[in-house]
Formats: structure tokens, C-alpha cells, sequence
């Protein structure tokens, strides 16, 4: 599973208007980025209590990344 399918199916899962969660992919040199937007409503959700959450998704994300041998950054975007 690509790192930007995992993304998208994690937080689906966890936020009220699934249809409103776009996951874009930004090819660098030496990284991705995964750009991540969601509802504002649903926001607090992705991030959590203290970025808990947020990290949670970032470790996930860098597990199966480390696999590949590539380094994949997730931005939550406003």
C-alpha cells in the first residue's frame, strides 16, 4: 500500500465528512511530502489532544516509508 493511500484511508476513518479529505503528493529530491486537508470541522480530530493523533499517523506513515528506504513528510494543511 503507497504511503498517500494509507494516509487517506487512516483518516477517513477517523473524521465525520470523509468525501472532504483530499491527499496530496509532492514528489521532492530527497523526500515527499503528503499533503494533507481536511473539513475544518474535522481538523481538531486529525490532530488530537496535543498532536497525538497526528504523531500517531507521522510513525505509521515513517514505518512504511523506512521500508521503501524513502523519507515521507505528512503536512496537515489549514
Amino acid at each position: 500500500m503507497d504511503c498517500k493511500e494509507l494516509v487517506s484511508f487512516m483518516v477517513k476513518s477517523l473524521v465525520d465528512n470523509p468525501e472532504k479529505v483530499v491527499v496530496n503528493k509532492v514528489e521532492g529530491e530527497k523526500s515527499t511530502i503528503l499533503e494533507l486537508s481536511v473539513d475544518g470541522s474535522d481538523i481538531g480530530k486529525i490532530i488530537g489532544k496535543h498532536g497525538r493523533v497526528a504523531k500517531a499517523i507521522r510513525t505509521l506513515i515513517n514505518a512504511s516509508s523506512a521500508k521503501a528506504g524513502k523519507r515521507v513528510v505528512l503536512e496537515i494543511l489549514d
